[in-house]
């Protein structure tokens, strides 16, 4: 099958690298522009980019796809279908209903819960159980177009934002592989989604990852797992951002933010506590919470919010 692919990130190299092993004809790939990234801002390539660029495989960049001449490009190269992963547009309508099979996305939830751009992250967030990838085709809607294939998976209590990306991005090489096929076999029967029992997951952004501790610790592990990598879990320690990249449940109880152990640092919420076990502060690197407290001789039973 000739594929046009659309993506951006590691999760979708993953989809693309699948779909090139299948043997498909990938007669282009669509990525964001060059982004500047890190400290010195280095114009750095999309992780799509590179893996397109290492197997000799054409790549665009347009800054945007409304002015119609993505349209002209992808209608020069007429392809079957177009493959969608993580791409961060929305394509117009007459991408969509160009190529013969459509357009499929390959989505990171079970649809139609967790419509938008951070499904991973708020299923972690949310404390769910169990996540997955769907295929669908897309229609102009947000994640509303119908399913074609669903597979799931289980998210354990020690996953992560970045550890769930991890597994979705294996489904989701192997399903996007297994729609096609079945699309090419004319097997796929396009179920329509239930609106009324769908949820939606927007874009995170930094203010909603300050720790409040008078939550109950299952809340707060959720967030700091579902905020891992970015933009990370932090709240503050003496005047100074404290961010904390991991955390485990303990059954010890206290005040809210106070230091119930130091072996490993525990800290009390709502209702029991939660074990602070990697962390950063302001201006250091990140560290075990061992090399923390050499610097910081916090003591059990004070406040960790106080300065």
């Amino acid at each position: 099958m000739k594929v046009l692919f659309m993506g951006t990130p590691d999760f979708a190299v993953a989809c693309l690298e699948g779909i090139v092993d299948a043997g498909h004809d990938v007669c282009a790939v669509f990525t964001q522009p060059d982004k500047p990234r890190g400290r010195k801002m280095v114009m750095t390539p999309p992780d799509v980019k590179v893996y397109a660029l290492e197997h000799n495989l054409t790549v665009y960049q347009p800054a945007t796809l409304k002015d119609g001449k993505a349209f002209e490009i992808i209608k020069e190269y007429a392809p079957d279908v177009i493959v969608v992963a993580a791409y961060g547009k929305i394509l117009p309508k007459e991408i969509i209903e160009y190529p013969k099979y459509g357009c499929i996305n390959v989505h990171g939830s079970i649809l139609p819960k967790y419509r938008g751009a951070a499904p991973i992250q708020w299923s972690v967030i949310n404390g769910d159980k169990e996540t997955g990838i769907t295929t669908m085709l897309m229609n102009e809607g947000l994640d509303t177009g119908d399913i074609l294939l669903i597979e799931k998976t289980e998210i354990t209590i020690d996953d992560t934002a970045s550890s769930v990306f991890d597994k979705l991005a294996d489904i989701g090489a192997s399903l996007i592989v297994k729609t096609l096929k079945m699309a090419e076999n004319n097997e796929l029967n396009p179920i329509k989604q239930d609106d009324s029992i769908s949820t939606y997951a927007p874009m995170l952004d930094k203010n909603i990852s300050n720790i409040d501790f008078s939550k109950d610790a299952l809340t707060v592990h959720n967030l700091v797992r579902g905020l891992y990598e970015w933009p990370i879990a932090h709240t503050y320690y003496k005047g100074k951002k404290l961010k904390i990249f991991k955390t485990a449940l303990s059954e010890k109880v206290g005040k809210v933010g106070e230091v119930v152990s130091l072996s490993p640092l525990t800290v009390a919420c709502g209702d029991k506590s939660v074990e602070v076990l990697e962390l950063q502060l302001e201006g250091k690197k990140r560290m075990d919470y061992k090399s923390f407290l050499l610097g910081h001789p916090i003591v059990c039973g004070s406040n960790i919010l106080e300065d």
